[in-house]
């Protein structure tokens, strides 16, 4: 259980850092670039998404990342970019939340369940 709350806690921090690389890219992409939010958020989760994948290999899950779990991770993260981008277009067509911000709110809600995921992946 140790084991698990030490991965846990070590994917938070990744995912910190994952978030700032997604929503610098993200402002990037939609405020300086004008780009539309939904585009900006895929394009800054895909660039952030390899990011992850490195991260959570060498430092979360401590395993040697391979061509196979590359291969697979990105199966398994189509789960992490449906709900986002469904909490995303939601937050701002049906709650007028700002385009700005509804990405943040939703990591709170995928967060839990990609790192499930992601360790089923990584540790086979």
């Amino acid at each position: 259980m140790k084991t698990n709350s030490q991965e846990f806690i070590r994917f938070i921090v990744v995912g910190i850092i994952n978030t700032f690389n997604y929503y610098i890219m993200y402002l990037l992409l939609h405020v300086t670039m004008e780009i539309n939010y939904m585009v900006a958020h895929i394009i800054g989760f895909l660039i952030s998404f390899i990011i992850s994948f490195f991260l959570n290999a060498y430092f979360t899950f401590k395993v040697k990342p391979t061509l196979s779990k590359f291969l697979q991770f990105p199966l398994t993260q189509l789960f992490n970019i449906a709900v986002s981008s469904l909490f995303v277009y939601l937050f701002v067509e049906h709650f007028s939340m700002d385009s700005t911000t509804a990405p943040i709110l939703s990591v709170f809600i995928t967060v839990p369940l990609t790192f499930i995921i992601t360790g089923k992946i990584l540790k086979k």
